[in-house]
């Protein structure tokens, strides 16, 4: 087997940055210059005994942190650090650490990136058989640190995985008229890409694995210090595929709306009365 692409340790989860950067930008110029929004995949990611001792203990996971089940992300759950076993929390205090960040930063071109503490909508996500998660393009502001969301770090972890399984992670271009990529999301594959307000991606065909196995991933978020107040943040926005069965996000279009139409006090007031009756 090929050494891992980032060469952590599997005992004490570490790399040293000098060696963690030059792995970036070894692979940079491809990843920069990809259309229509830098990405990149990368297969054996990481040695393959961490991941088999994230496996082992995900199959005894807590509560999720957050569910998702309506009609543009179905049955999906997320699990944030505290939350989870120990081998697997540091992996992810790892992922957020100097060395990971320096190869990040090589690798998109992106200067200071900063890791989320709070892992707010990371962490590990379980899409069950039938789940799916709809294109779009992801919040862009992260309110608590007040920064600008830049980077997805995606880490599969499927064992055995073919594309009829469903769960596929698909890229698609800015008018949404074509699928530009699609990755099967295999056992210590990493998909990692740019995020921007048209940065449309997602897994929507359903999980459909014949032994009812779930759909399993790491995801992480790095943002930078460039939150301004000429930027508009804004949460998920779903777009349906053409010639497809996908469904508008009528909920967040009516917010926007709304958002547009009343100044910003009173548009807190009449969103959280929307919010408390299901609106």
């Amino acid at each position: 087997m090929n050494n891992p692409i980032l060469a952590l340790d599997p005992e004490r989860l570490l790399i040293g940055a000098s060696e963690a950067k030059e792995t970036g930008r070894a692979l940079a110029t491809e990843y920069q210059n990809r259309t229509p929004f830098p990405y990149g995949c990368y297969d054996n990611f990481l040695e393959h005994s961490i991941l088999e001792g994230v496996l082992e203990e995900l199959k005894h996971l807590p509560a999720p942190t957050a569910a998702f089940d309506r009609e543009q992300e179905r049955f999906k759950a997320s699990y944030s650090a505290e939350r989870l076993p120990q081998y697997t929390r540091g992996l992810l205090y790892a992922l957020n650490s100097k060395p990971v960040i320096a190869f990040l930063e090589a690798l998109t071109g992106i200067k200071g990136l900063i890791p989320d503490p709070y892992f707010m909508g990371g962490g590990i996500h379980v899409v069950s058989n039938g789940g799916h998660l709809d294109i779009h393009a992801d919040f862009n502001h992260h309110a608590i640190m007040n920064l600008e969301r830049r980077i997805n770090v995606l880490i599969y972890l499927n064992k055995d995985w073919r594309p009829e399984f469903g769960g596929s992670f698909e890229i698609w271009n800015d008018d949404m008229s074509e699928r530009v990529e699609c990755f099967t999301p295999i056992f210590n594959r990493m998909c990692c890409f740019n995020t921007t307000s048209r940065s449309w991606h997602g897994n929507p065909e359903p999980v459909n694995h014949p032994e009812g196995l779930p759909r399993q991933s790491i995801a992480l978020y790095y943002y930078t210090a460039t939150w301004s107040d000429t930027k508009r943040p804004h949460t998920t926005h779903f777009r349906p595929r053409p010639n497809s069965n996908d469904s508008p996000d009528r909920l967040v279009a009516r917010q926007e709306f709304v958002r547009d139409l009343l100044p910003p006090a009173l548009y807190r007031r009449v969103a959280g009365k929307l919010r408390r009756i299901g609106l």
